[in-house]
């Protein structure tokens, strides 16, 4: 079947929400039309020429990168400046360009997890909060010979989640009354009459960013021409969102031994590492990219050891002064596997919707840096 980007990113949505992120950050589609038809993807961590003349070449419509093409609005497309020439060739060889950053890095099951399941951390937790689920509690009254389906599709739309308990309601029996007025069709009772009947209330909590999708489908479900419901805000804290995970190695190891497996996992070379080399350790904090500002949060979370990127020479003598230790492995190096966590991602979600697509991931090396 056909599939429009649409579709593509509706799925990326599941999984990197552009409302985690940053305000800073620029997330989305950058290059193209939401109904352009896309039988190709192509993963990459950045937008370069080089990239973008693979995609080309492989006949790509669609590229999904981590870092924006476009950080900052611009007022100009102008084909002598980098930017400019890259956003016209996209354009011209009808390219689309979709970003997943910040909103990636955050999101459950996103790039932090993915790098966390990589370096061997189990019973992981979020590093740096920076979001909260606002949940709302949902009431619906029901007749009671429908009740079963309409919990049920609530259920599947996501209503009644608690922690790792699924189906959570409460239901109350009691009397509905009603008069079915001119022009209505009730689906009990007669018009011009009260009636009384055997109803439900059925209460439950639903995270905010599924209540649309909740209510429609238990409207739809319903049996009742006009449905009577209430939604309730909440104090209660939802789900927590942020970046960098805190987790557990199966043992300990010494600071030796762990950066040989930061080095296998993410295939580098070289890291640049602070810390005695034959302490033990055993807790682990990671954030993809550069992560510098959470050597506190790391810390106060009780990590033997923070693995990130782009340490700065002062940030460095905090983790000493902290009592850290700290591998640096790079932006890239801690941020490359972005085409591997996507992709895996994507091809599941891509399979299980029957879609016709095929995603590849980019060959190019995007790393300035070379290590003499």
């Amino acid at each position: 079947m056909a599939v429009k980007l649409q579709q593509i990113t509706t799925l990326i949505d599941k999984i990197a929400p552009k409302r985690l992120a940053y305000k800073w950050d620029n997330v989305g589609l950058q290059v193209g039309d939401y109904n352009q038809t896309v039988s190709k993807v192509m993963l990459t961590l950045d937008i370069t020429k080089e990239v973008l003349s693979e995609a080309k070449e492989e006949g790509v419509d669609l590229i999904i990168g981590h870092h924006p093409l476009i950080f900052k609005g611009i007022s100009k497309i102008r084909y002598n400046t980098s930017i400019g020439r890259l956003i016209r060739d996209a354009i011209k060889e009808d390219i689309s360009i979709y970003i997943a950053h910040t909103n990636y890095d955050i999101g459950e099951g996103g790039l932090n997890d993915y790098l966390a399941q990589s370096l061997g951390l189990t019973n992981t937790d979020v590093l740096q909060v920076t979001a909260r689920e606002e949940m709302k509690k949902v009431v619906v009254f029901v007749p009671k010979d429908n009740l079963e389906g309409v919990r049920e599709v609530m259920g599947r739309a996501g209503a009644g989640w608690i922690g790792k308990y699924s189906d959570c309601f409460f239901a109350q029996e009691g009397i509905g009354s009603f008069k079915a007025l001119e022009g209505s069709e009730p689906y009990i009772g007669s018009k011009g009459e009260l009636s009384e009947v055997e109803e439900v209330r059925l209460e439950t909590i639903v995270p905010n960013s599924k209540l649309n999708k909740v209510v429609s489908k238990m409207i739809k479900a319903h049996p009742y021409e006009e449905v009577a419901y209430d939604v309730y805000p909440l104090d209660n804290p939802g789900s927590r969102f942020g970046l960098g995970r805190v987790g557990y190695l199966d043992e300990a190891i010494t600071l030796r031994e762990y950066c040989q497996v930061v080095k296998e996992e993410l295939n580098l070379d070289t890291l640049r590492v602070i810390g005695s080399l034959d302490d033990k350790i055993a807790k682990v904090g990671v954030c993809s990219g550069s992560g510098g500002d959470y050597i506190k949060a790391a810390s106060f979370k009780g990590v033997d050891v923070f693995v990130t990127g782009d340490i700065k020479y002062h940030e460095g003598q905090l983790a000493q002064e902290e009592g850290i230790a700290l591998i640096d492995a790079g932006h890239y190096g801690t941020e490359k596997i972005v085409k591997s966590a996507m992709g895996e991602y994507l091809n599941k979600e891509i399979k299980s919707n029957n879609f016709k697509v095929e995603v590849i991931e980019s060959k190019v090396n995007t790393d300035p840096f070379v290590i003499i």
